[in-house]
């Protein structure tokens, strides 16, 4: 019990540059409060005294605003960063080492009794106001953005974002190659929007891939014309303010993904 206890004070070190001390962690933090207080209610009702269990954590809910049932089932170092609304029902069950920030809901979808809530594998990350919803298994690894509504399983190592949760995978060399392009006429906005299910930017890549295939074939064009003898003068496309449309070749690409950032001045 004590070495728990210790493992859930370490872990918000880990989690949390805010902390202090020890004892500061111990006086201050709510998330803290709230799964010490979990611990001990979880126990009673573990032993059968349910009613005793149910008041205890209704003392836990009004003293730090975050309810947790009783029932729940909660694995070693967690941690609940800030903590006000965070809501985990009676049959959620949640593994090792996971986080959840404020305003998440960990709940139901029936009024049927029995498994009924999510089950959480370990190393769990789970942003501020999202929703995991019914009895689906998020699995180790996952991480779900702010404000995300989350009713299907998820796959180890995925992450999940937007109304209804959505997958988004990691950038793959194809995105990498749409940056430096987009690099080269002027144009960043993926810094915040290629992992993101945006329509707007799945556009804009379309356009960027679009381009890349045109360029590819005007210059395969051009050296045709210049090997049976015809006069091509080499030109940029004119410039267009802050989106210039400069030439864009293979070796140009290369290079802007070999080059590494240089720091805004």
């Amino acid at each position: 019990m004590f070495e728990r206890i210790r493992e859930d004070v370490r872990c918000v070190f880990d989690r949390d540059p805010a902390a202090r001390s020890t004892f500061d962690v111990l006086t201050t933090y709510p998330g803290i409060h709230a799964i010490l207080m979990h611990r001990f209610s979880h126990w009673l009702w573990s032993n059968g005294l349910k009613w005793l269990a149910r008041v205890f954590s209704n003392i836990a809910r009004w003293y730090t605003g975050i309810e947790i049932h009783p029932g729940a089932t909660i694995g070693r170092r967690f941690f609940i960063d800030h903590g006000m609304g965070v809501v985990i029902g009676e049959t959620t069950e949640i593994g090792d080492d996971c986080t959840l920030y404020h305003g998440v809901t960990l709940g139901g979808t029936s009024w049927d009794k029995g498994k009924r809530h999510p089950t959480l594998g370990s190393n769990v990350v789970i942003g501020a106001g999202a929703k995991v919803l019914g009895p689906v298994f998020i699995e180790d690894g996952v991480r779900i953005g702010s404000n995300a509504v989350v009713l299907k399983n998820v796959s180890s190592g995925m992450t999940v974002v937007g109304v209804p949760g959505r997958l988004v995978s990691a950038p793959q060399e194809l995105d990498e190659k749409r940056q430096a392009i987009a690099k080269k006429m002027g144009f960043d906005a993926y810094g915040a929007t290629r992992d993101m299910p945006d329509p707007v930017a799945t556009a804009v890549n379309g356009i960027l891939d679009h381009i890349h295939v045109m360029d590819q074939r005007l210059e395969d064009m051009c050296k045709g014309l210049k090997d049976l003898g015809a006069e091509v003068s080499d030109l940029n496309l004119p410039d267009l303010g802050p989106c210039a449309l400069k030439h864009v070749d293979n070796r140009e690409i290369e290079t802007a993904l070999d080059e590494p950032e240089k720091p805004a001045e």
